[in-house]
C-alpha cells in the first residue's frame, strides 16, 4: 500500500490514465492543427533534446534549384524601350516557290472541276433560224438544264437479293419529258446538228392532222396551241403517227417554217440533250426570263404557261 492508501499492484483507472496520456510530452505535433512555433511543439523539441541518446539538430544547405530561362532585367527594359518607339519588326517568313506552285495548281484543278461540273448539268445554246417563232427568235440565246430527264437503270441492282427491277427497269430521276416541252436534242437525221423543237406526242400517242383546218389532234383530242404561228400543214401525209416506246414527235411553233417530225422521223430518247430552262438574250438585248414552256392538254383547254 502507498501514500494513496492504493495497493501497489492496482491498475489506474480509466479517468487516471487519460490525463496521464493527455500529460505526456510525447503528444505529437499535427501541422494541420497547430502552428510550428506553438509551446506544445517547442516542450516536445526540448523533451526529446534532453533524452539520452538524442539527435541533435543540424543545419543543411539549401537545395540548389536550376537558373530559370527568364531574360535579365536590362534585356527587359531594351525591349519595352524599343516596343515604345515601334521599332521592333517581325521578319516575314520566305515563301516557299513549292508552295506557291501548289497551291497554283489545287486552285486550278478546282476550277477545272467546278468547270465540269456546270457542263454537265448545263449549257448554253444559240437558237438558228425561224422555226421556233413567235416563242424563240432567231439569235436568241437559252440555257439547257442537262439534268432534267436524268435516268438510271435499275437492272444494276438485279445483284441484290428480294429485289427485281421489273420489265422496264431504266426509270427518270426528276422528271420525264412531256407535251409541251421545249429541248433541245440531236438531229435523227443529222446527228452533227442539234434541233430545238417542242414536244407534241409522247410515247404511246397518236397524233394527227386535220389537212383542211390545220387542227392537231393527238389521240383524237384537239390540241389548244395559243403558241404556234401559222397553221399547221402536212406535205404527204398528214398522219395518223403513233409514237414508239422511248421516242417522242415534235415539231415548231412556225408550223409553216419548221422541219419537225410531220417529215416522218421521231426523237430517240436518248438523242435528247435537256430541257430549255432559261433565255438571257432577246432582240439583241440581254434580257432574261424563263423559256416558253408549255403545259399541252388534251381537252381542248387554254394550255397554261409553266
Amino acid at each position: 500500500m502507498n501514500e494513496d492508501g492504493r495497493l501497489e499492484d492496482e491498475e489506474p483507472s480509466w479517468e487516471e490514465a487519460e490525463a496521464e496520456q493527455q500529460s505526456s510530452p510525447e503528444t505529437l505535433y499535427d501541422p494541420l492543427i497547430d502552428p510550428w512555433n506553438d509551446a506544445a511543439s517547442a516542450s516536445v523539441i526540448e523533451y526529446r533534446l534532453s533524452q539520452p541518446g538524442g539527435v541533435p539538430l543540424r543545419s543543411a544547405p539549401a537545395p540548389a534549384y536550376p537558373p530559370q530561362p527568364y531574360a535579365p532585367a536590362d534585356e527587359f527594359t531594351e525591349l519595352r524601350r524599343r516596343l515604345r518607339q515601334e521599332t521592333v519588326v517581325v521578319p516575314r517568313r520566305a515563301r516557299i516557290w513549292s508552295v506557291t506552285v501548289r497551291e497554283l495548281a489545287e486552285t486550278l484543278l478546282l476550277a477545272v472541276l467546278i468547270f465540269l461540273a456546270v457542263r454537265a448539268s448545263m449549257q448554253n445554246f444559240r437558237v438558228e433560224g425561224q422555226s421556233m417563232q413567235p416563242s424563240l427568235d432567231d439569235g436568241e440565246y437559252l440555257i439547257v438544264n442537262k439534268l432534267t430527264y436524268s435516268q438510271i437503270d435499275l437492272g444494276i441492282f438485279d445483284w441484290v437479293p428480294f429485289f427485281d427491277s421489273g420489265a422496264n427497269p431504266v426509270h427518270h430521276l426528276w422528271a420525264t419529258p412531256e407535251r409541251g416541252d421545249i429541248i433541245v436534242f440531236r438531229a435523227p437525221t443529222n446527228p452533227d446538228r442539234d434541233f430545238i423543237k417542242r414536244i407534241i406526242g409522247i410515247p404511246g400517242d397518236v397524233v394527227q392532222i386535220e389537212g383542211t383546218t390545220g387542227k392537231v389532234t393527238v389521240n383524237g383530242d384537239p390540241l389548244s396551241e395559243t403558241y404556234i404561228q401559222g397553221k399547221t400543214t402536212c406535205q404527204s401525209v398528214c398522219g395518223p403517227w403513233e409514237v414508239p416506246e422511248r421516242s417522242y414527235f415534235v415539231m415548231g411553233d412556225n408550223r409553216q417554217n419548221s422541219s419537225d417530225s410531220r417529215q416522218g422521223w421521231y426523237v430517240p430518247e436518248e438523242n435528247i440533250i435537256g430541257k430549255a430552262l432559261i433565255t438571257y438574250w432577246h432582240d439583241g438585248s440581254p434580257e432574261l426570263d424563263l423559256a416558253p414552256n408549255h403545259k399541252v392538254s388534251l381537252t381542248g383547254e387554254a394550255s397554261a404557261q409553266e
